[in-house]
């Protein structure tokens, strides 16, 4: 049996997907972009704030969850442009403590709504 996550604390799917879904311990949290649920807007400035948006959308579907960051095993990120990885790694790890969770971060053509960074995880339950 599988269980769907939803928060209204980060932006609603934008297809038929869900926020999360929970496998027996394991969280599968679906690839985030940097949706503002306050004001309905992408934050798009630049790759730090874009970053940080993105990791508060992925921390309110955790929680929801009844995980944090502290949890996550696995993250997957996908970005536009590869020059834009030493700033995004400097937001990325200020949400984490060691050890970190193993990682790739992979430079893609386009993502979706024409963003620049987009994070997907995977946590185990505590």
């Amino acid at each position: 049996m599988k269980t769907a996550i939803h928060t209204s604390n980060a932006p609603v799917p934008m297809g038929p997907f869900s926020q999360a879904i929970i496998k027996g311990n394991m969280i599968f949290v679906s690839a985030q972009l940097a949706g503002d649920i306050t004001t309905g807007q992408l934050v798009m400035q630049n790759i730090q704030a874009e970053t940080n948006q993105v990791m508060k959308n992925l921390e309110a579907i955790l929680k929801e969850a009844g995980a944090g960051f502290c949890d996550v095993v696995k993250s997957s990120i996908f970005l536009k442009n590869m020059n834009d990885f030493t700033v995004m790694n400097e937001v990325y790890s200020s949400y984490f403590e060691k050890p970190y969770p193993a990682r790739e971060t992979i430079q893609v053509a386009d993502l979706p709504a024409h963003v620049n960074i987009e994070i997907s995880m995977i946590a185990i339950k505590p």
